[in-house]
Formats: C-alpha cells, structure tokens, sequence
C-alpha cells in the first residue's frame, strides 16, 4: 500500500488549497479513505472521509462548510479543498485507508 499526499503549503487565513493523494497498492475504488491532521503538540484527528464510491462525505465540526473531500476512483485519487483557511487548520495532512497512511502534507496558515 502506498498512499503520496501532495498540495500543501503556506497561506494566509482566509486562503485555499487542495490536496490530493494519490493510492496504489491496493483496490482504491473498494475502500473508504479518510483524511486525518496533526497540529504541532495535538494528537491525530479525523477531518474528512467519504466512502467508497464517493458518498456519504463526513466532516468533523470544525470544518464543515469550508473543506470538501471528493475522490476519482478513474485516477486513484483523493481530494480535499480547503477554504477558508484559518491558523488551527495549520498541521500535516494525512490520508488514511485503515491503518496506512500517508508521509503527509503540511498546511501552515498564518498572517
């Protein structure tokens, strides 16, 4: 299983980025993916997942409305846009397919 994220870096609050992982390994289009965040000193937390044929997208409170996962089974890939951005969304950014993960993408929002 390998998992690649890529498409952070640094913003502004108020910014945007997507993010984009990209699976192989395994049957991508068979599975749930979930993308995960760790903040420097905070542990690991869900942000996003969508199940395997791309429904059903959950989002935990803090990002709902601003964050949107999507995936393409065609390509292997999963998405997260992120807008709206603010500093407590700064972390590295993980997807996650049970529990395989990623080396991650880091997200620094800052003025």
């Amino acid at each position: 299983v390998q998992l690649v994220e890529s498409g952070g870096g640094s913003v502004q609050p108020g910014g945007s980025l997507r993010l984009s992982c990209v699976a192989s390994g395994f049957t991508f289009s068979f599975d749930p993916m979930t993308w995960v965040r760790q903040a420097p000193g905070k542990a690991l937390e869900n942000v996003a997942s969508i199940n395997h044929d791309g429904s059903a997208p959950w989002y935990r409170s803090s990002v709902r409305g601003r964050f949107t996962i999507s995936r393409d089974n065609a390509k292997n890939t999963l998405y997260l846009e992120l807008n709206d951005l603010k500093d407590e969304d700064t972390g590295m950014y993980y997807c996650q397919r049970g529990n395989d993960r990623g080396q991650g993408t880091q997200v620094t929002v800052s003025s």
